[in-house]
């Protein structure tokens, strides 16, 4: 965000609480009160799962610098106008909001599940009830945090999130060694790029994107300069990719063809390892909500307030996010296609096609120079994934299976290696690797 000579761009100053952002027309002269490895858990904690390479995210501070604006929204209002940016707003108001809506889905799916592994919580106690689950999780933890007027406190909440993700990735990965021989392939599971692949590209454009809160970090760091974001991008960009790819492939690899939404609906009840899994992924979804209600709530000051609100307002807007976010996804539970929708529609544009297009038209030279070729190239792959996305997910939409217990656990919930603790399937990898039989 752009500010006046003396005042910070992205989060308010601590001495002046009656801002929570500041507007997109004013000077940025100080940076925010982030570190860089507070900056780098918040930033990891947005995009988990991502493995988008940096060159669109650094391009969008570029663009960003040669144009003299600090936010996102100032930036494509310099480059493309009021239209411009009021379709912005909208993508950029969308995209967090459905996420919020997943994350709610995910919680209520996961965290009933916990629950019903408490000795004397049946599935028809309120504890089993997702409905119940998520308005828990949003008046006890989801609703305080998106409280908060200042992202660099969320650092620590971010830190723990990303700990939990790595835990999650470890129990899959056990899973996959543990379960996966027993579970048989489904048809043509390893066909590479068949014939609906673009769908995953809208899928994964919805964990890739982090391009709306990248103002707001960059602005939160106390040096904001080119130098620190970059290396901040590298290591945060680098991080996500791994978890990410550790993560597809271990989770297909268990479950191929049968692999669901929320990959944690592809494992059976009963199975006290995916359980323990379960709880670190729910809290791990819980404290990433808070960052997406920062950026909902940004575009609505920006768009509605001037940049400018009042600790009244600023409740009272975020409540009212939260509240509407809640209500949608207790009246909605199917995760995959919340998820392509978002990515195709929203996560695809604010990725690919507005930075590329913003820089093209701030950066100087004829359009055929090399510092252009890449930019070029990313608009046109993001208008096409646009669109045959769009195609493909109302010709082949994918199927949801909430709450419905896998065909192949009815055989599998009297094996041993569902009743494991987590320490001793860690045992029998290590004997796994010793050649000896698992089973």
């Amino acid at each position: 965000m752009e500010k006046k000579p003396n005042e910070r761009s992205g989060l308010i100053h601590k001495q002046d609480e009656e801002r929570l952002l500041l507007s997109p027309y004013v000077e940025h002269t100080e940076g925010g009160t982030s570190s860089k490895t507070s900056a780098s858990f918040n930033f990891i904690n947005s995009i988990i799962g991502s493995g988008l390479i940096d060159y669109s995210i650094i391009l969008l501070i570029k663009a960003g610098n040669l144009s003299g604006t600090h936010s996102y929204q100032s930036l494509v209002r310099s480059t493309f106008g009021f239209v411009g940016y009021l379709i912005l707003s909208v993508l950029q108001f969308f995209y967090p909001f459905i996420a919020m809506i997943s994350y709610n889905i995910i919680t209520g799916d996961t965290m009933s599940k916990v629950f019903q592994r408490i000795p004397g919580v049946g599935p028809d106690h309120i504890l089993a009830e997702r409905h119940f689950v998520i308005l828990a999780s949003t008046i006890l933890f989801t609703m305080p945090l998106s409280l908060y007027r200042d992202m660099a406190k969320l650092g620590k909440v971010s830190l723990a999130s990303m700990l939990l993700t790595l835990a999650v990735i470890v129990i899959v990965a056990v899973r996959a060694v543990t379960l996966g021989p027993q579970i048989p392939p489904s048809k043509d599971a390893w066909v590479f790029a068949q014939w609906n692949a673009i769908q995953a590209v809208g899928v994964m454009s919805f964990a890739f994107i982090c391009h709306h809160n990248t103002f707001m970090i960059y602005g939160s760091l106390k040096e904001p300069t080119i130098s620190n974001w970059s290396r901040i991008t590298h290591v945060s960009v680098g991080s996500a990719a791994l978890v990410s790819a550790l993560f597809a492939a271990t989770g297909y690899a268990t479950f191929t063809g049968y692999t669901q939404g929320d990959i944690f609906e592809n494992f059976c009840k009963y199975d006290n390892l995916a359980t323990f899994g379960r709880f670190c992924y729910g809290l791990s979804i819980i404290t990433t909500f808070p960052l997406e209600c920062f950026v909902t709530r940004e575009v609505v000051s920006n768009v509605f307030f001037n940049g400018l609100l009042s600790s009244t307002v600023h409740i009272v807007v975020s409540l009212v996010i939260i509240l509407v976010v809640t209500a949608i996804s207790l009246s909605y539970d199917c995760l995959g296609v919340v998820l392509e929708l978002n990515g195709v529609l929203c996560a695809t544009p604010l990725i690919f096609i507005i930075p590329s297009a913003c820089f093209l038209k701030v950066s100087s030279g004829r359009w055929f120079q090399m510092k252009k070729l890449m930019p070029t190239l990313i608009l046109i792959a993001g208008v096409f994934v646009m669109t045959i996305g769009l195609i493909m997910t109302g010709l082949s939409p994918q199927d949801c299976s909430h709450g419905v217990e896998m065909f192949y656990c009815t055989d599998l919930n009297s094996s041993a290696s569902l009743t494991m603790t987590p320490a001793s399937s860690v045992l029998s990898i290590i004997n796994s690797t010793r050649n000896i039989s698992i089973f």
